[in-house]
């Protein structure tokens, strides 16, 4: 009887190996299934990228940077002395057509710009700090423009790429 109690066990121990075997291969096969899936729509995804992001707004366009020439120049009184400042602007936006329409209403940006910048005292513009100040005004007085006009922000930042105080 013992002869027989191994014979039965060793064919019971070989279906046993199958299954572990079959179960392991199906395991590898889904792995590489997944895997390979991932990388597909991975790749495709990028591929398609341009094309969501023209699509869906939260995604943010890239920058344009448009310079404002000529330079900005005042001139303001300090202690009876005469002093200048000659500020180079760029603008930052994202949309083209919506800079396009800005651009109609430069002479009006420019003069409220001027005025800002006449408007400063010398101490203040030496610093910094004074100097930040300045640039978010001027940020703020072109979007007011811009959104009375064009009824959009358009611009994101105004940049100072030169400022010389004299």
């Amino acid at each position: 009887m013992a002869k027989s109690d191994e014979a039965a066990q060793e064919p019971a121990g070989k279906g046993k190996l199958k299954l572990i075997l079959l179960i392991v291969l199906a395991l590898l096969l889904a792995i590489g299934l997944s895997v390979g899936a991932t990388w597909y729509f991975m790749h495709s995804a990028q591929s398609t990228a341009p094309v969501a992001a023209e699509v869906n707004p939260n995604v943010k366009q890239p920058a344009i940077f448009e310079p404002m020439l000529p330079a900005f120049v005042a001139n303001f009184n300090q202690n009876g002395r005469q002093r200048y400042l000659q500020v180079s602007i760029t603008l930052l936006a994202r949309n083209q057509a919506d800079l396009d329409a800005l651009k109609v209403h430069m002479p009006v940006i420019r003069n409220n710009l001027v005025m800002l910048f006449s408007a400063q005292s010398f101490d203040t513009l030496a610093t910094p700090v004074g100097q930040e100040m300045l640039r978010q005004k001027a940020t703020a007085s072109v979007q007011e423009v811009a959104q009375k006009e064009v009824g959009k922000v358009v611009v994101e930042q105004l940049l100072f790429t030169n400022f010389v105080l004299q």
